[in-house]
């Protein structure tokens, strides 16, 4: 340990021995000592600094980095508001699973109790937005506190870390030595008694269909589901957040995607089998009251304990790792195994049923552009290792369910929150950890505004990220639901931003896109150029109220 070793330079070289990449923020009185000593470290190992245009917009991007790598991403702020201003993205990642360290600066240790400039109690303040909140009150634990920080964002279930560093800790000198590498941490196998009484189960069923949750959208989950399908082919309904759990060549067994509302061909797939197989499943993204019914029996896969309901009482419960659980299952499943004749034609009905659910109607001059044809025209333009990040928003519900990715964590949705403002931060996560290709950021005209001002970060940058804005002029996800509820509408207008030459201000490119024809040649214009670009898509939103009313036959219902 050298003489020079202060708190701030202990933490960059734990960042270091945990492979941190990146951290993103906005400085402050209270915590320049980090930035400086991150801007001007000659260890090329050192984490970039990244300055963002807002605290919040930075925790989202680590949040990000966390969604798509499995690895927490590092936020750092100042005190006082900078901290405060952490709050709902840290809630965001918590609860759907992403793992983030947050960093606060703090009033010097002896100013803590005292009404001095930019004093609260951080800790406090976030501990319900994190699974831990915590001030380092000694420059030697600094270590030790953001190992631990790191550990707890990566046990199950993920979410964030939060640590309050009062200023005088970073200049502080250490004489303890910093924290190595930490392992990975992994779970146990089940137990093969149990493995062996799920797959007798899964063989005993008329009706089985696999459940994939948050917990099941990985590489390595997905490749193990992927072996168990090869050996007993079954329905399988994602969440939202479960996105892409299916591969290409395994499309017949993907039945759509279930959430918010309780009328998609997965919700009746659900409903009519009599086991369901729940892998990495999480309440917050769709309550099991949704699509549950009594006599039903649940197996639940996961690396957590379940949330027990009255709605959600598994008969079978197995914490382990999920991925090495399935490929155990798949060994005890006989490799000729096949659902009965009556069950597949049924599945058969539903799934042509649900194909042909994606006819776009025709264009009226002058009335925006469907949907659908957004999205047809979208899938078109986009590959397996595309990344898509989307905001919360009516365009957002007819993403969810009809826009096909193939490999897990490539279609990004906040599904336990539903916070506005996440999807150009979460563009730019994708676009530092994937630069291969352009990243799709879909918004609607309301949430872009809520981080748009981070187009300069992703321009200064020069990511290549192409920004689509549904626009309508309302926030329409509220809009279509309160005419439903009371047959019209309040609070939901605002005003015109002209995105193309918001775009422009930021250096960034612009494009509007007044037909089907003109958006298919704006995605093609922007993939030819550098850096971020805005298409502007006015939407017609007209079927929306379709999103919320029965879309599956009685007779196949």
């Amino acid at each position: 340990m050298t003489d020079n070793m202060t708190g701030s330079k202990a933490l960059i070289k734990s960042m270091i021995q945990q492979g941190v990449k990146y951290v993103f923020g906005i400085p402050g009185a209270k915590v320049d000592q980090l930035f400086e000593d991150l801007q001007h470290s000659e260890n090329p190992n050192a984490p970039k600094l990244i300055v963002t245009r807002h605290e919040q917009n930075a925790a989202f991007i680590a949040a990000g980095i966390g969604r798509i790598t499995g690895e927490p991403g590092v936020v750092a702020v100042t005190s006082g508001p900078g901290v405060s201003n952490l709050a709902t993205a840290l809630i965001t990642a918590t609860s759907e699973g992403d793992p983030v360290i947050a960093l606060g600066g703090q009033v010097k240790r002896d100013d803590v109790l005292r009404l001095t400039h930019q004093s609260i109690d951080s800790a406090p303040l976030l501990n319900q937005a994190t699974k831990s909140s915590q001030e380092v009150e000694d420059p030697n634990n600094i270590s030790e506190a953001f190992a631990n920080a790191y550990m707890t964002t990566k046990s199950p279930k993920n979410g964030a870390a939060f640590l309050s560093l009062p200023q005088d800790i970073l200049g502080q000198d250490v004489d303890r030595p910093v924290i190595t590498s930490l392992p990975e941490i992994t779970n146990g196998s089940a137990d093969r008694t149990r493995i062996k009484q799920i797959a007798e189960m899964l063989m005993e069923a008329k009706n089985p269909v696999i459940l994939a949750g948050m917990r099941a959208s990985t590489t390595e989950v997905s490749d193990a589901i992927h072996k168990l399908l090869n050996r007993f082919s079954i329905p399988v309904v994602e969440t939202f957040q479960g996105s892409g759990v299916i591969s290409r060549d395994l499309e017949k067994n993907y039945f759509g995607r279930v959430g918010l509302f309780d009328n998609q061909i997965g919700d009746t797939v659900l409903k009519k089998s009599d086991l369901i197989l729940a892998i990495g499943y999480d309440p917050i993204e769709y309550e099991a009251r949704n699509w549950h019914n009594e006599g039903t029996k649940i197996i639940n896969v996961d690396t957590i304990t379940p949330e027990i309901t009255t709605d959600y009482q598994p008969q079978v419960i197995v914490n382990a790792d999920v991925a090495q659980t399935l490929y155990e299952l798949a060994a005890f499943i006989p490799e000729d195994s096949s659902l009965p004749e009556e069950t597949k034609d049924k599945l058969l009905q539903l799934k042509e049923h649900f194909d042909q659910s994606t006819d776009v109607p025709e264009q009226v001059d002058g009335q925006g552009i469907h949907p659908l044809a957004i999205i047809n025209a979208l899938q078109e333009s986009v590959n397996d290792d595309t990344t898509i990040t989307v905001d919360i928003g009516s365009h957002y519900i007819w993403m969810a369910r009809y826009f096909r990715v193939y490999k897990p964590r490539h279609l990004l949705f906040s599904n336990g929150m539903q916070t506005l403002g996440v999807a150009l931060p979460w563009a730019i996560a994708a676009a530092l950890t994937r630069p291969e290709q352009h990243v799709i950021s879909i918004s609607g005209d309301g949430g872009f505004l809520f981080s748009g001002q981070e187009l300069e970060t992703a321009v200064r940058l020069n990511l290549p990220i192409i920004q689509i804005i549904w626009v309508d002029g309302y926030y329409d996800m509220v809009k279509f639901q309160e005419v439903a509820k009371y047959g019209r509408d309040a609070g939901v207008k605002f005003g015109y931003v002209d995105n193309v030459k918001y775009a422009e201000s930021f250096g960034a490119h612009g494009f509007r896109a007044q037909s089907v024809a003109e958006f298919e040649q704006a995605l093609h214009d922007a993939k030819q150029t550098d850096g971020p670009s805005i298409i502007e898509v006015p939407v017609d939103y007209k079927d929306n109220i379709k999103l919320k009313t029965q879309l599956i036959p009685d007779e196949l219902n």
